[in-house]
């Protein structure tokens, strides 16, 4: 099937006239040589979630040729926590679909992601990108289905007070410039991204704006188009970085942190769900919510209080997660409702006839509405390590759709109503050391489907421990500066 390229807004996509899917080697280096790049820089995801980064200087075609061929050496017990000194070193080999020109650097550079390989060259059982890998190869070979994931990513620009059209408090939703600020970051941070091979729905302001002190804090939001697991984790990673250059270029803190002020609205990475085969959203049937979806939801119910462990990953990712706001705390599902962990939003689903009485001139058309249809689960926040947040959530809906009794724990955990007022139902953990311990009772799932290494799991819980985060909220209550201490502490988290 051919695969439309005219408004793609790759460069190298344009130049070659092909999708990024069919880059190879000579494609990357006909770019290079014909259009003056100086520089290759191999980008890889370390332990931490975050954005390394190897910069080549091309000294001829031959040693162009070399890069992209080997790879390169690098010390993995700087980048893993849990590869020892001693045999510590990794090769990272560049995926040639993932290249892009660098959009920040002075010297002109070619981007590429790289996958991490051992000294006997296989692949890194606890890499980021492989985890992921490892997690969608499961689902497909038991399930013939294409598990695909998008993205909220909500962050705060902080700067000093503008006097002129002054936001207000909380009610930032889709407000516009002037009455909101630094829309204009956000629009080039999607032109940006587009631009690296990030497929985004579309952007806008987000409800917080806080006033504290002489500062302002306005919240964003860039939502993604749903696309395979593994490329929703990378262009996560790639968002956030771009988001944070061109803050810093203009001179602005910028935060993804679940909260920057205690009382206000923190922000959270809702991560959005189909199951995809033969082309077809298997997320509706005849109309309504399949027992796919279903299944589904039940695994991510499931998984939840050891999901958190991925997604949820410092002590205020739990001073957000608190009842009587949006942010879930209960395990349950629902429709449309934002109190519930697991939410089942609009998905075009009856309503074809819309657009045909806006505009009663438009003739119709075979468009497909049903693929449109998601299921969210709205517990992860910025904190989060993505690649290890993906592979999770692609193992719980594995989980789910091979579980007999998914389909009654769906029943039995649906509600229509504000999930903080059913006392009965189960909660999420309040701390880190909590996720931990969840982690630890699950963790036969994940070594189960020979994703999740037994030492990287290990790993995270001595890390999520570490924080002896327990009972947190109740030791801080009233304590403003030790709040803001714990704050300014993960201000730049994940």
């Amino acid at each position: 099937m051919s695969v439309d390229i005219s408004l793609n807004p790759n460069k190298i996509v344009q130049f070659l006239g092909k999708p990024a899917e069919e880059f190879t080697k000579n494609d990357i280096i006909e770019f290079i040589e014909k259009n003056g790049i100086k520089m290759v820089d191999f980008r890889y995801v370390a332990g931490d979630g975050k954005l390394k980064n190897l910069n080549f200087i091309i000294n001829s075609r031959q040693h162009l040729d070399h890069i992209l061929t080997t790879g390169e050496r690098v010390d993995g017990s700087s980048l893993f926590s849990y590869i020892d000194a001693t045999s510590s070193d990794l090769y990272v080999v560049p995926r040639y679909k993932t290249a892009f020109v660098n959009p920040f650097s002075k010297v002109p550079a070619v981007d590429i992601l790289c996958s991490f390989y051992t000294s006997e060259g296989k692949p890194l059982e606890s890499a980021p990108d492989y985890l992921v890998k490892k997690a969608h190869d499961q689902l497909k070979r038991k399930t013939g289905m294409t598990f695909e994931a998008l993205g909220e990513l909500e962050y705060y620009l902080i700067s000093e007070q503008d006097e002129i059209f002054p936001v207000l408090e909380q009610k930032g939703y889709h407000e516009s410039h002037p009455f909101s600020k630094w829309g204009f970051i956000r629009r080039e941070a999607m032109k940006i991204i587009t631009e690296m091979g990030g497929k985004i729905k579309y952007g806008h302001a987000e409800v917080g704006n806080i006033i504290h002190d002489q500062f302002q804090m306005v919240q964003q939001e860039i939502e993604f188009l749903p696309v395979p697991v593994e490329d929703a984790a990378d262009q996560l990673v790639l968002a956030k970085w771009a988001v944070r250059e061109i803050a810093y270029k203009y001179g602005l803190e910028v935060s993804f942190a679940p909260k920057i002020i205690v009382g206000q609205a923190g922000s959270g990475l809702h991560i959005h769900t189909r199951l995809i085969k033969n082309g077809k959203n298997m997320m509706v049937e005849n109309g309504t919510l399949s027992d796919t979806a279903k299944k589904v939801i039940a695994g991510f119910l499931k998984l939840a209080p050891s999901l958190t462990a991925f997604g949820n990953t410092v002590p205020t990712s739990y001073l957000r997660l608190v009842p009587h706001q949006e942010a879930p705390t209960s395990i349950c599902w629902g429709d449309r409702n934002r109190s519930v962990l697991v939410r089942v939003p609009l998905g075009w689903l009856g309503v074809e006839n819309m657009i045909y009485q806006v505009n009663p001139n438009e003739p119709k058309s075979d468009h497909n509405f049903m693929n449109n249809q998601t299921v969210e689960i709205r517990n992860p926040d910025g904190s989060a390590n993505v690649h290890q947040l993906a592979a999770g959530l692609t193992i719980a809906a594995l989980y789910g759709l091979e579980s007999e009794d998914s389909l009654q724990l769906a029943k039995e955990l649906y509600v229509s109503e504000d999930a903080s007022k059913i006392k009965e139902l189960q909660q999420l953990p309040a701390s880190c050391f909590e996720s931990a311990d969840e982690l630890v009772k699950a963790r036969d799932i994940y070594e189960k489907y020979d994703v999740f290494p037994a030492g990287m799991i290990d790993q995270l819980v001595a890390e999520l421990k570490a924080h002896d985060d327990r009972n947190l909220s109740e030791k801080l209550y009233g304590n403003a500066g030790a709040l803001k201490t714990l704050v300014d502490k993960f201000i730049h988290c994940g």
